[in-house]
């Protein structure tokens, strides 16, 4: 199956780590890092086990400071297998042996891990095992694994073991090895019936999961007599058969695990559903199944093919496959958010930041039940954000920066620079746009959907707490005349501060300002389109009056935004103040400057000193905005802004970014995708590989980079299409780099299928379902309308 599948050949220490994070099985309830059934956390490997909203805090003594953290914790080790040979005192371990052959396969289409071995041990005996693993995305709760062994040139016993471990500490991340790490305690293990079982509980959230496993060995030409015993260690349970194999007969070893937790709806307690379910499961195949059926009902709907060469197809589809894992249909109606690094690893903690504002577009447009559903995760903790503004001395709802169980602050005090091996104080929490980003999102899943319901009873809510944020950071300068924002931190981050001085923040963040704009605006809008008997409840129950709305136009229309010269955007006032950084020697000197602050930092320098940033900024307003939409909201704050300046921004700020985030170049591919086919496709690919390359040396065994990922997904999907919704018309226009032959994909547009094929001249729009109204498109310069399952075919010419 060309493109559909993640190869690779022969065993490499150096690369076990990147292996697992990208070869990790997940449902959008847990995951399980793609690590070896025999192996354990010994500083090649790392067996990770993850629940969404699996938190547990922590306090520890760091840098002369009590702080807590709150962690995604690493829960039992289900996956344990392994073997002994007759006259054998170690169990399997395949790197201490002659390995002949090793493939380890992802098949992506299918959500299948195999790996094939094929070895000899010290007494030259040789055999072959082909483990097939699956977590189901049929059952939310179910978990496979299948062993097919085979002795090539002897016969005798086999010792088979098979285990749940509950020793796992949270270890992932060397940087926070400083940090307690024992989030678990066992409550009870043991056997029952054919099944054995572990229940644990978090030592401070005091959320329980249990765990129940059950193997079957068989052999389809031989009868086994198999003897089986169980063992316990202090955190263990396990089990060990014992029987005889025939020198080239196939033996099978089936371990079903079964997974519930406290969290969980409709179960009576997660021990007695877990060893219900584990018992009352079919074979392997019918798993396997049912949960490859349910991975092509998802293939169907988010697939998108891309004719081009190399592995371009193949790490596209990949992305979508570990969007899929961390949220999918399986998510739905669950409490829980996107965290930016998948439930892949430890990275982060499992923390939700602003990533949501990239991988949402891919949902929107294929599974909007789903994205409604992680929107409420955000307006679940609105009182939690409403309590935060007010310890902050605000009204309205500040969402925190890093955001996990229940919606407090998450960051960090203080941060670990590798570097320097010192701690310092982290100031990122300032970083205020993460709300102005929840509130694009809330529009931005309107537009897709016309969810009029959602935005009457949730999303206009959260709009207007937002909104009374904004418009209490914002405060009045006779001087300029206008409403300033002081005291945040940009998307960029690299700028905490000023130089020399010791409070943290920065002025006037274009993006942040810009953002506040659209945000008043758009406050005021969704709060029209609710009907008059919603806005009377909420200016009831929100003591809202027209004052305040009026405040916000007002302010929405004179916020201040700096800039360096004619049509220049300043990254935040006093930017160009900042001393010219020297790139060429620093990249000389290291050969990776993607993070400048640490490296600066272990120099006792300070990136704050710089005209230097880590990550887009102000390039953000081109990302999200098509130029048409930019140019109207400058020109509602009353500023000469046209589409002629645009790329003299990009070009000032590409010179100046250190691309320190994977979420640099998805931006940078995207603002330039008009004008440059070919630096959009170089950094469009640059995103693409950037976790199947590891290209920041050791961060994606942490965990892969879940906005990054659905950031490639999205340029195809409406960059290179120019697909975008505005005023209730589909806009659609294709500018595909020379690199694409052509490109399809399904998309749902409220609530209808469309199918859309384009190549470099021509596109094909096909409606798939029945209509009560007609689809209005706009495509280029065109303007039309489709009906009932009809075709539209057109022939264009791209720039």
């Amino acid at each position: 199956m060309q493109n559909w599948k993640l190869k690779y050949d022969g065993l490499r220490k150096e690369q076990e780590g990147l292996r697992e994070a990208l070869c990790t099985l997940g449902n959008g309830y847990f995951a399980t890092r793609g690590a070896a059934e025999e192996s354990k956390a010994d500083g090649t490997h790392y067996p990770g086990t993850y629940l969404q909203g699996g938190y547990n805090r922590l306090k520890s003594r760091v840098a002369g400071k009590t702080i807590e953290n709150e962690d995604l914790v690493n829960w039992p080790n289900w996956l344990h297998l392994s073997f002994r040979l007759e006259g054998d005192k170690n169990w399997f371990q395949l790197e201490k042996l002659q390995v002949l052959n090793y493939v380890q396969e992802l098949d992506i289409s299918a959500g299948i891990l195999r790996r094939e071995m094929h070895f000899i041990d010290e007494q030259q005996r040789e055999t072959r095992i082909i483990s097939t693993r699956l977590v189901s995305m049929d059952n939310p709760h179910l978990a496979a694994i299948k062993w097919d062994f085979v002795p090539v040139n002897w016969s005798g016993m086999v010792e088979v073991r098979s285990t749940l471990d509950g020793s796992t500490k949270n270890e992932g991340v060397k940087r926070y090895k400083p940090l307690k790490n024992q989030h678990l305690k066992i409550i009870k293990k043991g056997e029952a019936e054919n099944a054995i079982y572990i229940l644990v509980q978090t030592n401070q959230s005091l959320l329980y999961m249990a765990q129940a496993a059950k193997c079957v060995i068989f052999s389809k030409t031989q009868k086994l007599d198999v003897i089986r015993k169980f063992f316990r260690g202090k955190e263990v349970i396990g089990e060990i058969f014992t029987f005889h194999v025939t020198l080239g007969e196939q033996v099978s070893i089936e371990k079903t695990v079964s997974l519930f937790t406290s969290k969980d709806d409709a179960i009576s307690e997660p021990l007695n559903d877990a060893l219900k379910q584990v018992n009352g499961q079919a074979d392997f195949s019918v798993v396997k199944r049912r949960h490859s059926e349910a991975w092509k009902r998802l293939w169907n709907k988010f697939d998108i093919f891309v004719n081009a060469s190399g592995n371009s197809q193949l790490l596209l589809r990949l992305h979508i496959f570990h969007l899929l894992q961390t949220a999918s249909k399986l998510t739905i109606g669950r409490d829980v958010g996107l965290p930016a690094r998948g439930w892949h690893g430890e990275a982060y903690r499992g923390h939700i930041f602003w990533d949501e504002l990239f991988i949402f577009p891919i949902l929107n447009y294929r599974l909007p039940d789903l994205t409604r559903s992680l929107l409420l995760y955000r307006y679940k903790r609105l009182e939690e954000a409403k309590k935060l503004a007010k310890r902050e001395g605000y009204d309205g709802a500040m969402f925190p920066w890093q955001s996990g169980s229940n919606g407090r602050e998450e960051s960090q005090v203080v941060h670990l620079n590798p570097k320097s091996g010192q701690w310092v104080p982290d100031n990122t929490y300032l970083q205020r746009h993460v709300n102005l980003s929840i509130a694009y999102n809330i529009w931005q899943y309107y537009e897709v959907t016309a969810d009029k319901n959602f935005m009457k009873f949730y999303g206009a809510e959260m709009l207007i707490e937002i909104a009374r944020l904004f418009a209490e950071l914002a405060s009045w300068c006779d001087l300029k005349k206008r409403y300033e924002i002081k005291g945040v931190v940009g998307p960029d981050e690299f700028h905490t501060a000023y130089p020399g001085n010791d409070s943290p923040g920065i002025n006037n963040n274009a993006y942040t300002n810009v953002m506040a704009s659209w945000l008043f605006s758009h406050t005021l809008k969704a709060f029209d389109l609710i009907g008059i008997t919603r806005r009377e409840v909420l200016k009831q129950e929100l003591q809202l009056d027209d004052r305040e709305l009026e405040k916000w136009k007002e302010m929405g229309s004179k916020l201040f935004i700096p800039f360096i010269e004619k049509g220049i955007i300043a990254q935040f006032e006093g930017y160009e103040r900042l001393e010219d950084f020297d790139w060429e020697v620093y990249r000389k000197r290291y050969s990776d400057i993607h993070r400048l602050d640490r490296i600066l930092d272990a120099e006792g320098d300070s990136v704050n000193r710089y005209k230097a940033s880590k990550q887009a900024d102000v390039l953000m307003l081109f990302y999200l905005f098509s130029s048409e939409q930019l140019v109207q909201l400058f020109k509602g704050l009353g500023y000469d802004f046209n589409t002629s300046n645009i790329p003299d921004n990009i070009n000032y700020y590409a010179t100046r970014t250190s691309d320190g985030s994977t979420l640099s170049r998805i931006v940078r591919s995207w603002v330039v995708a008009r004008s440059d086919r070919k630096c959009a496709w170089h950094c469009f690919r640059e995103a693409l590989v950037s976790d199947f390359e590891d290209v920041q040396g050791g961060t994606t065994p942490e965990g892969i980079h879940l906005g990054a990922m659905a950031g490639t997904i999205d340029i195809v999907q409406r960059c290179f299409t120019g697909l975008e919704i505005r005023n209730d018309v589909l806009w659609l226009n294709p500018q595909l780099p020379k690199e694409i032959n052509s490109l399809s994909m399904k998309i749902n547009y409220r609530g209808v299928w469309l199918q859309l094929n384009f190549s470099a001249n021509s596109c094909r729009i096909e409606l798939l379902d029945e209509v009560e109204s007609d689809i209005k498109i706009q495509f280029k310069k065109q303007s039309f309308t489709i009906s009932n399952k009809s075709t539209k075919v057109i022939q264009y010419q791209q720039n």
